[in-house]
């Protein structure tokens, strides 16, 4: 079953996403990330620049858009909501609505801001996620 990990109290999604991004890369995990398409094109730009000595090869599938064939071998997708995500081993999700799909995944990983309306959202989310009787677990940015 998928277990899902909600992070907490993060103070800069997108920055956070590249640092979880770099790390995936790094273990050769191959990760979806899911969410606006807004959300998604400033996290593809802040990934070419994220990081002065290291590359973290991403593609990104805009809703409506043909897939590009650079994505079967690209390890980080980030992937319009709206677009149906490929199967894959970790979905990083930082949308508001819950992945309904995310049996698909060994694991997701929710990025919750501080600010109220994504805490809400990621509350909601929970409950749906727990409703449907996925394991969860939560860790709070900053603490041990």
């Amino acid at each position: 079953m998928t277990d899902i990990t909600f992070h907490s109290g993060v103070p800069d999604k997108l920055a956070y996403a590249c640092r979880l991004l770099r790390k995936a890369y790094r273990s050769n995990a191959r990760v979806v990330v899911s969410g606006p398409a807004d959300t998604l094109g400033r996290l593809d730009k802040l990934l070419w620049v994220f990081d002065d000595l290291e590359f973290i090869p991403h593609v990104h599938a805009r809703a409506g858009a043909t897939l590009p064939r650079a994505m079967a071998s690209t390890p980080i997708w980030l992937v319009d909501a709206g677009v149906a995500p490929p199967h894959n081993d970790v979905l990083l999700q930082l949308g508001l609505e819950p992945q309904l799909d995310c049996e698909a995944f060994a694991r997701v990983i929710e990025v919750v801001s501080n600010e109220p309306a994504d805490r809400d959202a990621a509350r909601r989310r929970w409950r749906q996620y727990e409703a449907c009787g996925y394991r969860i677990t939560h860790h709070v940015v900053g603490t041990a």
